[in-house]
């Protein structure tokens, strides 16, 4: 593989990653309140679509749209829809008690009916499927520094991005803090692990698991929001790929035994994984799509190995995807 080949692809792996990084931090979030959200994929479907449909319209009445409004509009929509989500996630499973498993599942299969609904409605209104395009939108998502682009090898591997790749990591890193260097990330681990104890030690555990739910919402959101403005370019396809990326994101907590900055590397490696067939000469259709598996199959064989280990900072909230009846205390 030749030097550019390889960069080629690790900036591939970079944008890949960074949609199932968003979406991995925020259920790494929720799931540390015990609120295990299935629902990420359909999150991901409501970010990018409500942040799509914003832009749309402002730059549809605007002529001339204005930069810094395209990208208020669009992170405004995004996370407003993705906190909407996450907090009917929250009423069903946390307040109604439902189970958190079939409650995940309906949102991602109702969210991803919703966003290609409306992603249908929009392409007709642009005049025919694959015709939308906020433009001015997805250029303030993509811009970069040209002074740092332009460096040889690393300007194009690392700075060759637009804002979010570096938001992304940001996150990770500040979710990472939170849990372990703050009282409340201390509290609200303590609620995903044991709720009754911590109810019992004056922790409001109904308003931890709200919180950390729509908070972690919000953030996997994003993802969808990237994908849309920068990995698609400011356009919608109704191809499930969504989706797609949200299941790997799923797939990335576990691989990250639930860690947030394990879960930067981890995505990028994902992204590698699911993008090295095109780098690879001579393979036939087939083995490309066992190709594609292999972020699936590095999952499966990292949790066989973390459960051979037994180690306990490699394992789930003891409490993840159980419902707190404080009347069991």
């Amino acid at each position: 593989m030749s030097l550019d080949s390889l960069l080629a692809l690790l900036q591939a792996a970079i944008v890949f990653g960074t949609v199932i990084l968003f979406g991995s931090v925020g259920e790494i979030l929720t799931e540390k309140s015990g609120n295990l959200n299935l629902g990420v994929p359909g999150i991901m479907y409501l970010g990018g679509i409500a942040g799509l449909v914003g832009a749309f319209f402002y730059e549809m009445n605007n002529p001339n749209p204005v930069p810094i409004l395209c990208l208020v509009i669009a992170l405004g929509c995004a996370i407003a829809a993705a906190v909407a989500g996450a907090a009917i996630f929250g009423l069903l499973t946390i307040t109604l008690r439902a189970n958190q498993n079939v409650a995940g599942l309906t949102l991602t299969i109702f969210s991803g009916g919703v966003a290609n609904f409306f992603g249908g409605s929009l392409n007709r209104l642009a005049g025919g499927v694959g015709q939308i395009s906020v433009s001015a939108t997805s250029a303030v998502f993509r811009a970069n520094i040209p002074v740092l682009r332009d460096i040889p090898i690393v300007g194009k591997l690392l700075f060759s991005h637009g804002f979010m790749v570096y938001l992304s990591l940001i996150l990770a890193f500040a979710v990472s803090w939170f849990l372990k260097r703050t009282s409340v990330g201390l509290n609200l681990r303590a609620v995903g692990e044991n709720p009754a104890t911590a109810d019992a030690a004056g922790i409001n555990v109904t308003k931890y698991k709200y919180l950390a739910t729509c908070i972690g919402g919000g953030i996997t959101g994003l993802g969808g929001l990237y994908y849309v403005m920068d990995y698609i370019k400011g356009t919608w396809a109704n191809d499930y790929t969504i989706e797609s990326l949200g299941w790997l994101a799923v797939a990335l907590v576990i691989f990250a035994s639930w860690r947030p900055t394990r879960a930067i590397w981890g995505a990028y490696l994902f992204g590698v994984l699911f993008w090295l067939y095109l780098y690879i000469n001579g393979l036939s259709r087939g083995t490309k799509e066992l190709f594609k598996m292999l972020p699936y199959v590095v999952t499966i064989g990292w949790l066989i190995i973390v459960s051979l280990r037994r180690s306990r900072e490699n394992q789930p909230p003891a409490s993840l995807g159980l419902s707190y009846f404080r009347e069991e205390r």
